[in-house]
């Protein structure tokens, strides 16, 4: 077994885990609602195309019987060019929200645009949850792939959420699946750059890591199977954020899984480390 890669026999313990501790457990079976199509941008900007009132929606699923439950911020892959919004089955019902975001894609729309997008609908995320019951002190950000990446550089980079007066380290835990750490490969195609000529420019995480970030769990399905560098990018991360001084980075390499089958049992690892952040955040709380 590599070193920080999961076997096969580990992932079903913890998907029996998943299942059988939620985490926010209940006497009482806890319900559940979906409000589709939330609008994440107000209405009355000036600048708002139809396009933008088409994709920046979002669907929040949350718990109705319980209250400061946590919250995932799920951003869908895609290349930043296709995909859209669903909340996974896997992290339903498990005593958290998730809020599963739309933003807009490339031809369409040319960057930033996605990463505006991207934190336009975390900040509502900051504004809205505890309206609906949740805490805003335990929201995290995940996606897979083109979702990964956004999750990476809204944590990572300052500038996206400043806007909203929200500082990203205000975010409990970035948990990006399979992620580009290197500029975005659509990225270097709006600028004319081949697929393999890897860059790392302000559009990349790797350029803006620091040692002060929210605590951040890469997950890569395996080398061997995965796209091409991609398992590379993020142990290239997971390595310069130790270097700088980050404490609370870990890298998961799932053995066998491919950069598409990896995603499923990524949500088991996902619920994992939510636990794991609630725990400690309740042991802080309770010292002070």
């Amino acid at each position: 077994m590599r070193r920080r890669q999961i076997p096969v026999t580990l992932l079903c313990i913890v998907f029996v885990t998943a299942h059988l501790q939620p985490i926010q457990a209940q006497e009482n079976e806890t319900d559940y609602k979906t409000i589709p199509d939330i609008a994440y941008r107000p209405a009355d900007v000036p600048e708002q195309t139809d396009y933008m009132r088409e994709r920046c929606k979002l669907d929040l699923y949350y718990p109705t019987t319980i209250k400061n439950f946590p919250t995932v911020v799920w951003f869908h892959g895609g290349g930043l060019k296709g995909g859209s919004k669903k909340i996974p089955a896997e992290l339903m019902n498990q005593g958290i929200a998730i809020v599963a975001v739309n933003y807009r894609l490339f031809p369409k729309a040319k960057k930033p645009a996605y990463l505006e997008d991207a934190a336009a609908a975390v900040a509502w995320t900051f504004q809205h949850i505890s309206e609906y019951g949740g805490n805003p002190d335990l929201i995290f950000v995940a996606g897979h792939s083109a979702g990964g990446y956004l999750t990476s550089m809204i944590g990572l980079d300052r500038r996206w959420l400043v806007p909203y007066q929200i500082d990203p380290n205000q975010i409990a835990g970035l948990i990006p699946y399979s992620g580009h750490c290197i500029t975005h490969m659509t990225v270097r195609e709006e600028m004319g750059i081949e697929q393999d000529q890897p860059v790392i420019d302000d559009m990349a995480p790797l350029f803006h890591a620091r040692k002060d970030a929210p605590p951040i769990l890469l997950i890569t399905g395996d080398r061997n199977l995965e796209f091409p560098t991609r398992y590379e990018e993020n142990a290239y991360m997971h390595s310069l954020l130790k270097v700088v001084g980050h404490k609370q980075v870990q890298l998961m390499e799932l053995q066998g899984f491919t950069h598409g089958s990896m995603l499923k049992p990524g949500h088991f690892l996902l619920l994992e480390e939510i636990k794991r952040i609630v725990s400690d955040k309740k042991k802080t709380d309770s010292q002070k």
